[in-house]
């Protein structure tokens, strides 16, 4: 199957079975939501949206957050992966969408990266569900379900799996196509064992048509 191919069928089947998918965390708004892609760095979204909710009560906006103590906001968020280094984080973001962007949550990649605990991933999501840009936020399992579909080719960075995606992608999928990707990563193309057996896109995935052949020359 040609790439132009898989694509086209990857962006038909979604399109049609999930066309309103997006992100499974909780927030009411743009800095809830960074507050809370920011958390879900090597973290579940379940446990994510487990704790957030008292954070927010607590600090609703940037100003509240900025004046906190590291340790305050420790307490809130200990449960979570690396809570010491994502607390500072958090109170130094504050603090420099203050100094720096007058409390807004900035619209561009290269401005949001500048705030404490922004790499390109968080940057992206934020720009492209806050701000519907067609940006491609690539974690994990966009990484991972993107290769073995074979939207990518020998992609060995998430920046180079970015540029191959925003490169086929239809510029008006681009956004969601993150979210279709994360949560097939997430319930059917698990990292270690894939379930091919319920896999609706098997007949465009290079993956399974790879390990399916495999099985038939074997059984032969």
């Amino acid at each position: 199957m040609l790439i132009k191919e898989r694509y086209k069928a990857f962006v038909e089947y979604f399109s049609t079975h999930n066309p309103e998918a997006q992100t499974e965390l909780n927030y009411s708004n743009p800095f809830e939501l960074l507050i809370a892609v920011i958390l879900s760095a090597q973290c579940t979204d379940k446990r994510i949206n487990q704790i957030t909710p008292a954070l927010f009560e607590r600090y609703p906006d940037p100003e509240s957050l900025a004046n906190s103590s590291v340790e305050e906001v420790f307490s809130y968020i200990r449960s979570v992966s690396y809570p010491n280094n994502k607390a500072k984080h958090l109170v130094g973001m504050a603090q420099k969408l203050l100094s720096e962007f007058n409390g807004e949550i900035p619209e561009k990649v290269e401005d949001l990266v500048k705030l404490p605990g922004v790499g390109r991933k968080t940057a992206n999501v934020i720009s492209s569900v806050v701000y519907h840009k067609p940006a491609m936020a690539v974690d994990t399992h966009v990484f991972r379900v993107a290769a073995r579909i074979g939207l990518t080719n020998r992609a060995t960075t998430p920046l180079a799996a970015e540029k191959q995606l925003v490169k086929h992608l239809p510029k008006d999928t681009i956004a969601i196509a993150h979210h279709w990707l994360i949560l097939h990563g997430r319930y059917i193309c698990l990292a270690r064992t894939p379930k091919c057996e319920i896999c609706p896109i098997t007949y465009f995935c290079k993956y399974f048509e790879k390990n399916f052949k495999a099985k038939v020359v074997a059984k032969d």
